[in-house]
């Protein structure tokens, strides 16, 4: 079978996100696979090197994984003509330069996001990438979960008839870090790191949405740091600056309103870490993670509120589970391998850095929005 090879960057793997969502499930899930079919015979095997600030971690990890390639001198590797494309899982604070430098050398990036700590900074990529002519991708992995896939399946298929709203719930407890290890970084809680809970989620709930229900046409947000004080991976102490909940109304193009909320200081009372509920004319769903169930109109119960009796029915027991129907890959890895036949074959694909831009735009005006107490509406981007 005919195998094509495809050089890939990777920097920032030595962190949480990048080791294991895009290094170890993803692309070296696709090497043991035997590489990526492209079809009509033809394989294609990514070649990874490895690229960081940290000589001994990388040396590691490629030690642990069998690669042979790494560096700390990215300059040398974005030179090298040999890599095709450029992969970014640092630090928010870090991606806009080194994506401008990949871009600049002619390679094709795919990114973590948000791709930018301001609009600016994300419409500039856009741009730059535009007028370089290269392909370029940012990580949208939530619309490649079970659960959001059954959900579109739902939503394609007609099943609510008019959407009316989404509500969102998204969070669990992170340990402040003191007399638990907290199970973030530290640097997501310092907003002068690019830290925050709307830098972090509201580029999610952006495209999220947009990709299910339509375009966020205006934002109400009112962010909130519950806990002010944390421990770092030293034990410690420590401000933190950045916002740790969010609290969000979206409207959408079309009508329906979607309301989300996102809390790093929340215990989880629901059967996923995300949930979204969508209610329509004709039938409503709650979508998680991998799961989803639905209630259509004709087997909807008629409750009545009465709170001087107990409760005699199980609401929950009245939905019906949406089935598979399918093979579900890890969401990572399922966008990886579009990208990457995107790259080879040039087939379509939307999830670029002006969709990366439209989030870190909501994150942006999220903020504003808190800050000034005001509603505020979501412009349109173009390059």
């Amino acid at each position: 079978m005919p195998r094509r090879t495809v050089r890939i960057a990777m920097n920032g793997v030595t962190g949480r996100m990048g080791y294991r969502q895009h290094l170890v499930r993803s692309l070296l899930a696709i090497r043991e696979q035997g590489g990526l079919d492209l079809g009509d015979g033809d394989v294609l095997w990514p070649e990874l090197v490895l690229v960081g600030r940290r000589e001994h971690a990388l040396h590691a990890l490629a030690d642990r994984h069998g690669l042979t390639e790494t560096s700390t001198d990215l300059d040398a590797v974005l030179a090298d003509d040999t890599i095709d494309v450029y992969f970014d899982a640092q630090v928010t604070s870090a991606r806009v330069e080194a994506l401008k430098r990949a871009i600049t050398a002619g390679k094709h990036v795919y990114t973590e996001k948000p791709t930018a700590t301001d609009l600016a900074g994300a419409l500039g990529l856009a741009r730059l990438a535009a007028a370089a002519g290269i392909k370029h991708g940012v990580v949208q992995d939530k619309i490649f979960l079970p659960g959001l896939l059954k959900l579109k399946r739902l939503v394609d298929g007609g099943f609510f008839g008019e959407i009316l709203s989404v509500r969102g719930e998204f969070g669990y407890w992170v340990f402040e870090g003191d007399w638990q290890e907290a199970q973030r970084p530290s640097w997501n809680y310092r907003a002068e790191d690019g830290g925050g809970i709307v830098v972090d989620m509201f580029p999610h709930w952006e495209y999220v949405l947009h990709e299910l229900f339509g375009r966020v046409t205006s934002v109400t947000a009112q962010v909130a740091t519950h806990i002010p004080r944390r421990w770092d991976e030293d034990g410690k102490p420590y401000e933190a600056t950045a916002d740790d909940a969010a609290y969000g109304i979206f409207q959408l193009e079309g009508g329906a309103i979607a309301q989300i909320n996102s809390s790093w200081a929340v215990r989880v009372h629901r059967d996923e870490l995300v949930e979204f509920q969508v209610d329509g004319t004709h039938g409503s769903a709650v979508a998680g993670l991998r799961n989803c169930r639905a209630q259509h109109r004709s087997a909807t119960p008629k409750p009545v509120w009465n709170p001087d009796l107990p409760v005699t029915e199980s609401f929950r027991d009245q939905w019906q589970e949406v089935p598979d129907n399918a093979e579900f890959d890890n969401g990572f890895k399922a966008q990886w391998e579009l990208f990457l036949r995107h790259v080879a074959l040039d087939e379509p694909y939307h999830w670029d850095l002006l969709g990366g831009a439209r989030g870190v735009q909501l994150a942006e005006l999220g903020l504003r929005s808190s800050a000034e107490g005001r509603r505020l509406d979501v412009p349109e981007l173009a390059l």
